[in-house]
This record gives C-alpha cells, sequence and structure tokens, in this order.
C-alpha cells in the first residue's frame, strides 16, 4: 500500500480539523434562533370615563414603559383622544355605554374577537347608576361580560374597579348608589375569581373627591387621571406576573407598535392661542347617532377646526325636530331651551389647533322618529 508524506497527511488533518472549527459555531447559530415573547395585550373597558379621553391610560402606559413593562400591547377597536403625550391609546372606553346594555346586546364578544387581550382592566357602570339600574342588575352583567371574555381565552385575567364617585348636579342621589354598587362588587368579586382566570378587585373610589378630581362631578381631571392610574398600576404589574421588567428601564414612551395619536386637543396646550379670530367658516360640526333604543338614544357631535389658525374655544348649536331631550352629557357643556341646543367647550378641550377635532357626546330621552339634525359651530 501507497503511504502519503508524513508532512502531506498533517497537512490533511488540519484541514479537516479547520473546517470543523469554521463550520460549527454556524451550524449551532442556526439551530438556536433568537425568540421575541409576544406583547401581553391589556383591554381597557368602560364608559367616557375610560375612552373620551380617559388620560389616566395614558398615565398608566408611560408609567408601566419608564419602570421597565415596555412589552406590552394596550389593545381595543377605539383610538385614543389626545392626552397631551405619545402613548398606545387603543381602548375599548364607549362614552354614554351602559355595562347593562352591553351585556344585553352582546356587543363585548366582537371587541375581543377583534384585539384579543390577556388583561381586562374593567371601570364600568356609571351610565347605569345615573339611569338608577340596581347593582344586582349590575353585577349580572358584570358576570355576563366576564363569562364572555373567558369563552375568548380560559385564561383571561381581569381587573374589576370599585368605581369612582360621582355628583352631578341632576343627579343628588348617584353619590349613595356608587357606595351601594361599590359594597356589592366586594363580594361579587370573590364568587367570579378562579385560579385559571383571576378576577381582582381595584378600589378606585376611596381618596377620590368629585370636588377636586373631577371637572363635572363625574369625569376625571388631570388630578383624577393621576388618582386613576395610581390605583391601576400596582394590580395591572401584579397581574402581569411573569413578565421581568427591563433592568435599564426606558422612559421613552414609544408603544410595542405605533400609537395610532389623533390630533385631537391637549390638556395643556403648548401654544398660545393667537390674538386674531379664526376666519369665519372655519368651524365644521358632524352629528352622530350612536345607538337608539325605546325612549332614547345615544349621539356624539365631531367639532373640527377647518381654518389656518388655532381656537380658542368652540360652541355648537342644532335644534331637534322630535320632542328630544338632552339628558346627559360629557365632554362639552350642554344646555337646552325648548328645542334648541347649545354645547360649548369645557376646560381642557377647547383649544384646537388648525385641523384638529373635539368630540362630545350625550344621552337624550326621546319616543318614535329622531332625525338628525344641522349642527352649526362657532369659534
Amino acid at each position: 500500500m501507497l503511504r502519503k508524506p508524513l508532512g502531506q497527511a498533517a497537512l490533511a488533518a488540519l484541514a479537516v480539523l479547520l473546517g470543523l472549527v469554521i463550520t460549527t459555531p454556524s451550524l449551532r447559530a442556526a439551530s438556536t434562533p433568537a425568540t421575541t415573547l409576544a406583547p401581553v395585550r391589556v383591554m381597557p373597558l368602560g364608559d367616557s370615563i375610560t375612552g373620551s379621553p380617559g388620560c389616566w391610560r395614558s398615565m398608566l402606559w408611560n408609567r408601566l414603559q419608564s419602570t421597565g413593562y415596555t412589552n406590552i400591547d394596550f389593545v381595543g377597536t377605539l383610538g385614543p383622544q389626545g392626552c397631551g403625550q405619545a402613548y398606545d391609546g387603543d381602548n375599548e372606553g364607549h362614552g354614554g355605554a351602559l355595562v347593562t346594555n352591553v351585556a344585553n346586546q352582546n356587543q363585548l364578544p366582537g371587541w375581543l374577537a377583534a384585539t384579543r387581550p390577556d388583561i381586562v382592566l374593567m371601570h364600568f357602570g356609571t351610565n347605569d347608576v345615573w339611569s338608577n339600574v340596581a347593582p344586582a342588575t349590575i353585577l349580572a352583567a358584570y358576570g355576563k361580560l366576564v363569562d364572555q371574555m373567558r369563552v375568548n381565552n380560559p385564561a383571561m385575567k381581569v381587573l374589576v374597579a370599585q368605581i369612582i364617585p360621582m355628583a352631578p348636579s341632576s343627579c343628588a342621589e348617584c353619590g349613595q348608589r356608587v357606595v351601594a354598587l361599590n359594597n356589592a362588587i366586594a363580594g361579587w368579586v370573590g364568587s367570579k375569581n378562579t385560579a385559571q382566570s383571576p378576577v381582582v378587585r381595584v378600589d378606585q373610589w376611596t381618596g377620590f373627591s368629585t370636588g377636586s378630581d373631577t371637572y363635572d362631578g363625574v369625569h376625571p381631571n388631570a388630578s383624577g387621571d393621576q388618582k386613576m392610574a395610581d390605583r391601576w398600576y400596582p394590580a395591572l404589574t401584579a397581574a402581569l406576573g411573569g413578565i421581568t421588567p427591563t433592568t435599564s428601564p426606558t422612559v421613552d414612551p414609544t408603544p410595542t407598535r405605533p400609537p395610532t395619536v389623533s390630533p385631537t386637543p391637549t390638556r395643556t396646550p403648548t401654544t398660545a392661542p393667537p390674538t386674531t379670530a379664526p376666519p369665519i367658516g372655519g368651524c365644521t360640526a358632524t352629528y352622530r347617532v350612536i345607538g337608539q333604543w325605546q325612549g332614547g338614544f345615544q349621539a356624539e357631535v365631531t367639532v373640527r377646526n377647518g381654518s389656518t389658525g388655532t381656537f380658542a374655544g368652540w360652541a355648537a348649536y342644532w335644534s331637534f325636530g322630535a320632542g328630544q331631550r338632552v339628558s346627559q352629557s360629557w365632554n362639552a357643556t350642554v344646555s337646552q331651551s325648548d328645542t334648541n341646543v347649545s354645547a360649548r367647550n369645557v376646560a381642557w378641550n377647547g383649544n384646537l389647533a388648525p385641523g384638529a377635532t373635539a368630540t362630545f357626546g350625550f344621552i337624550a330621552n326621546g319616543d318614535g322618529a329622531n332625525p338628525v339634525p344641522t349642527v352649526t359651530c362657532t369659534a
């Protein structure tokens, strides 16, 4: 048998060894691809206190980001209305909604299917209290919603608020009704809680003042929003459970996906209003019926600045043609004289930059025909 010279054999062996050294790392890298955990999806659910504009959500989201809880995604079929800072504003806060109507009309399953949340923050029932719905009926609606959540996600975590106090000028009894509901919520939570799908009570009532923490006895001002965010934060971080905050918390308010920030007014405008009035005709308004039932309906009006100057304030006007009467409103001061209705901005949404919008809503009583009125506005 012919033998290779010793030098040639050594070189061949060295070449094989080098080939293994060079190729092995690439094989190892290919066999262990990097994985990225999906963000935890959090749905804020409720009425105008949650969504119109519900700026406690922006405060809560930014606090989560700044303390390292960055792998979260606020979800909902509704977008933000502007809160003066960037945040993930998707939500399910439907202005004027009654939790009993949402349950009876089976509205939640569609929202759940579209957004697939892992955790729900629910502050719901203010409009039911205003409408004198019994606590037992409200809790039955809560129970139905939780059952629907568990059909969508058997491991759903549900944080249920004992709602903030309310003292609207049109409802002297509402304050005590809230107390009755909140007392009932405490016992109800235990009846719905399970190990797989925990239901947790979050006390939003204690320490909240309708005098200093709301702008109308019902809806939170900046102070109230901060209190609500502070109450949600420990409960939500506990629900996040296995998520470990990043070791170097970021303060960059950038969501896990680009937020859909609408050009609505901020609570603290960064630019002063112009000294000259915007051109006449620059203010436009659109009217939309959100829902209707026997004896009443819910509607909203969107005011838009179509001029080149900033609005320092606005007012909208219309006339009802079928005896409708406004019973409650949010995001505007609404008054009615006979058939004529006027609505003026509240403190935080009067300044509108060119192209910006502000939306307010109301509930009205009325039977039969409900023609859509023509709305005019001035600034």
